[in-house]
C-alpha cells in the first residue's frame, strides 16, 4: 500500500509491485481497477478490494466515500486492516 503518489491515474501506463504487474495501457478506469487488483494487490486484500469496486457508483471515477477509508480506520481504531487476518 502507498501512503503518496504523485500521479493522475490517467498518466500511469505500468505498476509494478512484489505481487506482481499491471499493465494498464489502453484500459478504461474500471478495467484498469481489475488488473490492479488482480495483478498488484496482496492475495489477502483482494476480496475486500473486489468488495470495494462493486460497492462504487457507476461513473468515471468510481469511490466510495462512506468505504474507502475503512482500512485506515480498522488500523488506526484495532491496530489491524483487516480485523481477524492473520499473516
Amino acid at each position: 500500500m502507498c501512503t503518496h503518489i504523485d500521479s493522475s491515474e490517467h498518466s500511469v501506463d505500468v505498476i509494478i509491485t512484489e505481487q506482481g504487474i499491471a499493465d494498464l495501457r489502453n484500459l478504461a478506469p474500471l478495467k484498469r481497477a481489475e488488473a490492479i487488483i488482480n495483478n498488484c494487490v496482496h492475495p489477502d486484500y483482494k476480496e475486500f478490494m473486489r468488495s470495494y469496486l462493486k460497492s462504487c457508483d457507476r461513473g468515471h471515477i468510481r469511490h466510495n466515500l462512506r468505504r474507502c477509508f475503512e482500512l485506515h480506520h480498522n488500523l488506526m481504531e484495532r491496530g489491524e486492516m483487516l480485523p481477524g487476518l492473520t499473516m
